[in-house]
């Protein structure tokens, strides 16, 4: 699956914005590069508070975006060149913006006013000590027109539904049949563990030494305002659901923002009643690190129920580009992670840019959209830099928007990595995942044969898929690989392809092969 942020992945307007007719106009290049399907990020209406993830209309699109006549047309181009198209679905919050909430604050009698989380405070205080998400103040804002406060996990103007509601659940319920019904293949559930929270509004325990460093630094765990089994039962409606549009199949894939393995897999029920797919963040938050990440792959292995399926990423528009946070811009890195993530057993979920190892571009403060950056300035920059425009030529505009245009976000210099000087050079990162994911289409291993025999030897990582080996050097040093027979399929310096193995292989630092034996 690839990954596309449509403010930035090709403008056809001149605008600035990219748009849902530079992606029809791109998808020439998904289809030369071997994509199953796409994932859009949020394309129905919205103020824009949080790009998208407040979202005022759930059956529109946004008008910087195009029509739905246009996704309309992108679903079908895409399905004639053989690609599924995903939504961003945002079950957990709405815009302030929406319908909905403008009538449930409207008045306590309001017919909305119970598809909201609203409660009393204590003594002028909001009525639980819960964080926000989005920075430490708590999750609360105060209504002064009737006193009390409605619950905000993210931003004040995304205010969290109330999912013990059935009225909400039948609102969901037909927004999913109305993109179903119009042939998009499924959704990327936003912040798919938070659905539901505690009945009770019980104050989030503090945290421990014992906790994960994440929490340590909140200062609290959020097991009631967020992790609450009884999300399980929506997953579990939406999955049956889903089984009702068999052919073809609909797909659900959950953002699961939980830090371990354990929690994860509970979000694949018995392997066939939940979420088809679950973000793993244990493994995307981890550093490019032989032994830790086998170690996660290993228990995801093991804890994933018959039957599951795994999903790996190591990019997307909230944690950053694999080139630099996990290569650090370093393109021997790069290519090493795009062999780990198209070795695996399960879906790899490329983030656009991931296949030229685009990295991240400095955005300046006046540049900046994201509300998390625009808090924490100049202590981090937020997410903007990893959503900054795809660089298809080295020209101004970086062919995403024409020239003297300026773009929503920087291009930055698209003179080191572009799309058409890459595809020009078989030796590219771009030529490289090309060629891997050919590999996983021709290679019944690779599609599906069991992760086994997994060895790791300081920086070494090798494993075995069928009768195909996966190797490689996580590390500053070169390597000796002893008691290997077999042909290297493809190495990431692409120096070993085709070579015949009898014995011993030698690798550079931060290199990588498949061999067939």
């Amino acid at each position: 699956m690839y990954q596309i942020y449509p403010r930035s992945f090709m403008d056809s307007n001149a605008d600035g914005v990219g748009d849902l007719a530079g992606i029809i106009d791109r998808l020439g290049h998904l289809e030369w590069l071997g994509v199953d399907a796409i994932w859009l990020n949020p394309t129905m209406p919205s103020p824009n508070r949080d790009w998208g993830y407040d979202v005022s209309d759930y059956m529109g699109v946004h008008p910087d975006l195009g029509t739905p006549d246009e996704l309309d047309r992108l679903v079908a181009e895409a399905g004639r060149r053989g690609m599924r198209v995903l939504l961003d679905l945002v079950p957990n919050h709405t815009s302030d913006r929406h319908p909905w909430f403008l009538d449930s604050r409207s008045s306590m009698e309001a017919e909305h006013r119970d598809w909201y989380v609203w409660a009393e405070g204590r003594d002028g205080r909001p009525p639980n000590n819960w964080l926000s998400v989005f920075g430490g103040d708590l999750a609360w804002e105060h209504d002064p027109s009737s006193g009390q406060w409605y619950l905000h996990n993210f931003l004040a103007e995304q205010p969290d539904l109330n999912w013990w509601n059935d009225d909400v659940r039948d609102a969901f319920d037909e927004i999913i049949r109305y993109w179903f019904d119009r042939g998009v293949a499924g959704f990327r559930v936003d912040v798919a563990h938070a659905l539901v929270n505690d009945r009770e509004l019980r104050d989030n325990p503090p945290t421990t030494r014992h906790d994960h460093p994440h929490y340590q630094r909140v200062g609290q765990l959020p097991i009631y305002n967020m992790n609450r089994p009884e999300t399980h039962d929506v997953l579990r409606r939406w999955r049956r659901l889903a089984d009702d549009y068999a052919d073809p199949e609909r797909v659900f894939v959950g953002e699961t923002y939980v830090l371990d393995v354990e929690r994860l897999a509970a979000f694949y029920g018995d392997g066939s009643d939940q979420l088809h797919m679950a973000f793993n963040f244990p493994f995307a938050l981890a550093d490019l690190d032989a032994p830790k990440l086998a170690d996660i792959v290993r228990r995801t292995e093991e804890l994933l129920p018959e039957g599951a399926w795994p999903a790996w990423t190591a990019s997307n528009h909230d944690v950053g580009r694999l080139a630099t946070r996990w290569a650090g811009d370093d393109e021997r890195k790069a290519r090493c992670a795009l062999m780990l993530l198209l070795g695996l057993r399960g879906t790899p979920f490329l983030y656009q840019g991931d296949e030229i190892a685009l990295g991240h571009v400095d955005v300046p403060y006046e540049r900046l959209k994201d509300p998390v950056g625009l808090r924490y300035w100049p202590d981090e920059a937020g997410r903007d830099p990893c959503r900054t425009p795809m660089q298809w030529e080295a020209a101004e505009g970086a062919g995403f928007t024409a020239p003297g245009v300026e773009p929503w976000l920087p291009v930055g210099d698209s003179t080191e990595r572009n799309v058409e000087q890459q595809r020009s050079d078989p030796a590219s990162v771009l030529h490289l995942c090309r060629d891997l994911i050919a590999l996983r289409r021709s290679s019944a291993d690779l599609r599906s044969a069991p992760y086994s025999e997994a060895v790791v030897d300081g920086p070494v990582w090798r494993w075995r898929r069928g009768q195909t080996l996966v190797v490689l050097n996580l590390g500053d040093g070169p390597a000796r690989l002893e008691d290997v027979t077999g042909t290297v399929s493809i190495s990431t310096t692409r120096e070993h392809d085709g070579r015949a193995v009898r014995g011993g292989l030698d690798l550079a630092p931060w290199g990588g092969v498949l061999l067939e034996s």
